[in-house]
């Protein structure tokens, strides 16, 4: 058999073809958020008062995504999310956020990685101070976990969680859901417990309005055989400019002294004019209940353990993806309540009142 050669410009051209159909298949992109504000906080009340001018730095991100088209509606996706400290010029980790490799298929996605729980991505657009030192998080689902196993925080709901399988089913009627299971690496809680989390939510949006529902489970967070829940319903209806956003939730902890029950209720409203967006919310936790002496992490047992936050703002958008902002939030702590922001924390003692006036920029690349 003999084999004729092609001429170089033919072979070249072949060559482009060849690598031009395999980049065709698959995608990569470079994004981040760039998020910082100046600051003035501080907490008054008993037993002391004080004061802070700051920079704060409100969850900034640099990441890498993309897909690769593998034929009959398959793609393997991949993201990885790192943090950056736009305050101080530090990034801890090329990958502390939401990070994951997974398969897109006509039956929905599955992937594996470091990723924000079903339950804490069900309501967090709900909230237009998201994520900023005013967030919900201060007094919804006890705190925030921005990177967490199953030992660093047994306390909180809102949580981007390590070792995390998820399944994301595809949209149908409206109707959408996700679940998620954090394996236990070979970590030991309380009196030898080997803690597990799972995670589900539920969403349905049609015409101006959007319903979620989500349930998460950590077991052995507080020792063997206890299994802590919490459970929330989410709701946004949107009327032309206007946009009304809230939810409402039900923790409960098993803790070796009993249970520790805590419900709270959050509120947001915002309305567009012009480039001008006006905010404003409320966010209700409740007091415990539970055995005396009961506490886990902002939640405790008790009278006078309850706690309000009021914010008001607005939103001054530049371009697409820039804006300038500003609010001013404060959260009331009842006399044995200590709850403090959950981003950018002031460090607050019982009955306490922490305040934050704050003037920021946010860039989205």
């Amino acid at each position: 058999m003999q084999y004729r050669r092609l001429p170089p410009l033919t072979l070249a051209a072949l060559t482009v073809a060849t690598i031009s159909a395999a980049q065709a298949q698959s995608t990569a992109t470079i994004y981040g958020r760039l998020n910082v504000s100046l600051e003035h906080a501080e907490a008054s009340g008993a037993p002391r008062d004080r004061a802070v001018s700051r920079e704060s730095n409100n969850r900034s991100v640099i990441g890498f995504r993309g897909a690769e088209h593998l034929g009959d509606g398959y793609q393997a996706v991949f993201q990885i999310e790192g943090s950056l400290a736009l305050d101080t010029g530090t990034g801890p980790s090329l990958a502390n956020r939401d990070t994951r490799v997974g398969l897109q298929t006509p039956a929905g996605l599955v992937f594996v990685g470091h990723w924000g729980t079903p339950y804490l991505l069900s309501t967090s657009t709900l909230d237009p101070w998201y994520p900023t030192t005013a967030g919900y998080m201060a007094l919804m689902a006890n705190g925030s976990a921005p990177s967490t196993n199953h030992l660093g925080n047994t306390a909180s709901f809102d949580r981007r969680q390590q070792n995390v399988v998820q399944y994301w089913t595809p949209a149908w009627q409206g109707f959408a859901g996700r679940v998620a299971y954090a394996l236990n690496d070979g970590e030991t809680g309380p009196n030898g417990s080997r803690p597990d989390l799972w995670s589900a939510s539920l969403s349905w949006e049609g015409g101006p309005w959007s319903l979620s529902l989500a349930h998460e489970a950590h077991r052995g967070y507080q020792g063997p055989g206890l299994t802590d829940t919490a459970t929330k319903l989410g709701a946004a209806y949107r009327a032309g400019p206007a946009r009304l956003t809230g939810a409402i939730e039900h923790l409960r902890y098993e803790t070796p002294l009993g249970a520790l029950t805590r419900n709270a209720f959050f509120i947001a409203a915002t309305w567009q004019i012009a480039r001008f967006n006006l905010r404003a919310s409320f966010t209700d936790a409740d007091q415990g209940h539970g055995p005396a002496g009961a506490r886990v992490g902002f939640v405790s047992a008790g009278d006078a353990t309850g706690a309000r936050q009021w914010t008001l703002g607005t939103d001054y958008t530049l371009s697409p993806r820039t804006g300038l902002y500003a609010y001013v939030s404060r959260i009331d702590n009842q006399a044995r309540a200590a709850y403090d922001f959950a981003i950018n924390p002031l460090g607050v003692g019982a009955g306490e009142t922490p305040t934050v006036v704050a003037l920021g920029m946010r860039h989205s690349f």
